[in-house]
């Protein structure tokens, strides 16, 4: 399956702007039909906690922009958005669309970054989520999510074979960031790709090294510190081989591994 990792320099809370960032990187990209196109977390508006500014309304401008996005360029579109929550808080979501523009899948972020004080913005949410796309079984996760295993471990257990985490994930944890998603891939013997934004926001820089790496750990793709589409490829195949070969999985205690 053909993959294309959207790495924006996100304009501040300015959704036209975002949306013309990414229909140029896709243009220069040529991804071919199918191909699933990731892009970060909030990507377009920036990591805000100003949810009244940002969220999406009626009719949802970013989600409209990525169902027709797919449908012009005949791809899977994977991104992070803003919605409002029941509890007056918003929800920090990935969505996907499939290339005749039809939403498959939602999952809201399970750990909001309380540490930067997201926790007060955004709610929770309770479910991991898979989706089928080319023969993978995709889990889709959110930036702070990356420091759970339990929650990656949880979804290889109801299939997952391929991990995407879309981020805002500052330069200054970036070591963090590339161990972390290196770890997740060797203990699920699944491909994790990570897609982070870079430049600045008002508080922070980023780095931009969204990167794919594949069940064995190895980095196969990394796209550097500047904005760009990077281009890469990931084989069911491969999976399938490296946990007959070593099928460490099989010795799982599913008794210390909830299903949610």
């Amino acid at each position: 399956m053909k993959i294309v990792c959207c790495q924006l320099d996100i304009v501040w809370e300015n959704k036209p702007a975002n949306h013309d960032k990414v229909c140029a990187l896709l243009d220069a990209a040529k991804a071919p039909a199918d191909s699933l196109v990731i892009l970060p977390e909030m990507f377009s508006t920036g990591f805000s906690m100003n949810v009244a500014g940002i969220r999406e309304g009626m009719p949802p401008e970013t989600e409209s922009f990525l169902a027709a996005t797919a449908r012009r360029y005949r791809v899977f579109m994977l991104a992070g958005v803003v919605n409002a929550g029941a509890d007056g808080r918003g929800r920090n979501e990935t969505v996907v669309f499939a290339p005749d523009g039809n939403l498959i899948s939602r999952y809201c972020k399970i750990h909001p970054f309380s540490f930067g004080g997201e926790a007060q913005h955004y709610a929770a949410g309770t479910d991991i989520e898979t989706f089928q796309c080319q023969g993978f079984v995709v889990a889709p996760f959110i930036c702070y999510d990356l420091r759970f295993p339990e929650i990656f471990r949880a979804a290889v257990r109801r299939g997952a074979n391929l991990f995407i985490v879309i981020a805002s994930w500052p330069t200054k944890r970036v070591g963090h960031w590339i161990t972390l998603l290196q770890a997740r891939a060797i203990e699920n013997q699944a491909y994790v790709i990570g897609v982070n934004r870079v430049g600045h926001d008002p508080k922070l820089p980023y780095p931009g090294r969204s990167l794919i790496v594949d069940p064995r750990g190895e980095i196969i793709a990394d796209a550097g510190i500047e904005e760009i589409a990077m281009t890469g490829e990931v084989d069911l195949k491969k999976v399938i081989e490296w946990r007959h070969e070593f099928p460490a999985l099989q010795d799982i205690h599913p008794e210390y591994v909830k299903q949610t």
